[in-house]
């Protein structure tokens, strides 16, 4: 392995393979530190006892993720369609409906047709009032400078809770917003934990109503971080190095040198951390990030996350007209959704348990977790359901060098205060670069961030910040 590259990209995920693909193929001599000993960060798959392949982390893409289905067709990867077809099943308050998908995200609870879901019309309507009072909302915010919305610093103090306890003091109607938060999309955080102003602006850079969740991979997600990883090594064998966690980057100059465990000390001209933002925090640099940046960060969290595989003989909700997609007031999982393809093998069911009860079910022993999982598996597709062939659990924020999925959240007051200050003369929605030292992941992205097609788009727009580094 050189002492001396051209480019040095710290992680092996999505995001930064793509950053050292690109800079590969421009020439460049590259090499990628990753701390765990595999390769995807947050883009994981694994293998069944029959053979099939199921993702623990990532799996959707969407109809406008126009560089994931790109690079799909690339590497030679297939997609298939999510399965909708047929009714979902709603739960609220212990009644189980079976009800029709919207046609439109914009006209649904939370997918739903609304009539058909049998509930109180001043709750409906209180629901409804506030969904588009949120819609409004989400059109007035700054997507490349948040901080520059009308109201910002006033709405950015009021958490979603709040925001929404001054339209209504109806659970139901608040259901689809406290949903956003925890699952939809950014996923991950209470109600409580962020701002209005920090969960409308992700539905103004990765909208649910451009059905991000509308395909997935053949062969499962992690196909394509193993492609990428192998086509950089067959371009440049050992240019990706496992197990080394980067401890300190220093900058001199021209020079930018990493020192990472186990290895010794390195020399790049320009280095990608394309890592989720908390992690930054484990790496001493040299001259310090900014003060913003550094506060920023400190104040920066991942959401609470558990994903849950359940694989069945075979497609047993397809048959009764069902699509496998679960939402509800359950005790744990507030979402189900079904990840087989169209033959329905493997027949699998995807379900997540998000927030505070991710951190309070990965504390209970497996006998109960399992027991619990399943409790709420059968409120929702019927007693099949509470006899999988396999159950598989995947504890995000118990994930060394993760800490949680699927992207990080700001606390209250964050975009306003530190967050404009840390964009610096860039403007975007995150830190400015650090001299020679790049950011990419996918919160690193102005669009779709928490997705594959914003880990690409970071991956890209870092590698062409250093390629401009190298020649300047």
């Amino acid at each position: 392995m050189d002492a001396e590259v051209d480019v040095l990209v710290v992680g092996a995920g999505l995001s930064g393979l793509i950053a050292a693909r690109r800079l590969q193929k421009q020439g460049r001599r590259v090499l990628v530190l990753e701390a765990r000993s595999r390769i995807g960060g947050r883009m994981l798959s694994r293998t069944l006892s029959d053979g099939s392949i199921v993702d623990l982390g990532g799996q959707w893409g969407g109809t406008t993720h126009h560089r994931f289905a790109a690079l799909l067709s690339e590497l030679g990867i297939s997609r298939y369609p999510s399965h909708y077809s047929g009714d979902g099943i709603w739960c609220w308050r212990g009644e189980r409906v079976q009800a029709p998908l919207a046609s439109h995200f914009s006209d649904s609870l939370l997918f739903f047709e609304p009539d058909a879901l049998h509930l109180d019309a001043e709750a409906l309507a209180a629901a409804q009032a506030l969904q588009w009072a949120f819609a409004e909302l989400v059109g007035r915010i700054n997507p490349r400078q948040p901080w520059c919305s009308p109201q910002a610093e006033t709405l950015d103090r009021l958490s979603v809770a709040a925001w929404a306890a001054q339209h209504t003091s109806l659970p139901l109607a608040r259901l689809p917003l406290d949903w956003l938060c925890r699952v939809g999309g950014s996923g991950g955080f209470e109600p409580w934990e962020t701002s209005i102003l920090h969960l409308a602006w992700t539905q103004a850079v990765a909208p649910q109503a451009e059905s991000p969740e509308a395909w997935l991979v053949q062969g499962g997600a992690g196909t394509v971080v193993q492609r990428l990883a192998a086509d950089l090594d067959a371009h440049s064998p050992g240019c990706l190095q496992l197990g080394t966690p980067v401890q300190a980057i220093a900058q001199q100059g021209t020079t930018v040198q990493v020192m990472a465990e186990g290895l010794a000390p390195l020399q790049a001209q320009a280095v990608i951390v394309a890592l989720p933002p908390p992690q930054r925090l484990a790496i001493r640099f040299e001259p310090a990030l900014p003060a913003a940046h550094q506060a920023l960060l400190q104040r920066t969290a991942m959401g609470g996350m558990t994903k849950i595989l359940a694989r069945f003989a075979r497609p047993f909700w397809r048959e009764q007209g069902l699509n496998g997609l679960g939402i509800g007031d359950l005790p744990w999982l507030e979402l189900t959704a079904d990840s087989g393809p169209p033959s329905g093998q493997p027949a699998v069911l995807a379900s997540f348990v998000a927030g505070e009860r991710a951190l309070k079910l990965a504390a209970l022993p497996a006998a109960q977790r399992r027991a619990l999982i399943l409790q709420d598996l059968a409120a929702y597709w019927g007693p099949e359901a509470a006899d999988p062939l396999e159950l598989v659990e995947q504890a995000w924020n118990s994930e060394p060098f993760t800490g949680g999925a699927f992207t990080s959240f700001l606390a209250p007051g964050c975009w306003t205060s530190h967050g404009r200050l840390a964009a610096g003369a860039e403007g975007g929605p995150g830190p400015a670069h650090h001299g020679r030292v790049l950011w990419a992941g996918s919160e690193a992205s102005p669009r779709w961030p928490g997705y594959f097609e914003g880990a690409i788009e970071a991956g890209e727009l870092a590698a062409g910040d250093a390629a401009a580094l190298l020649t300047a």
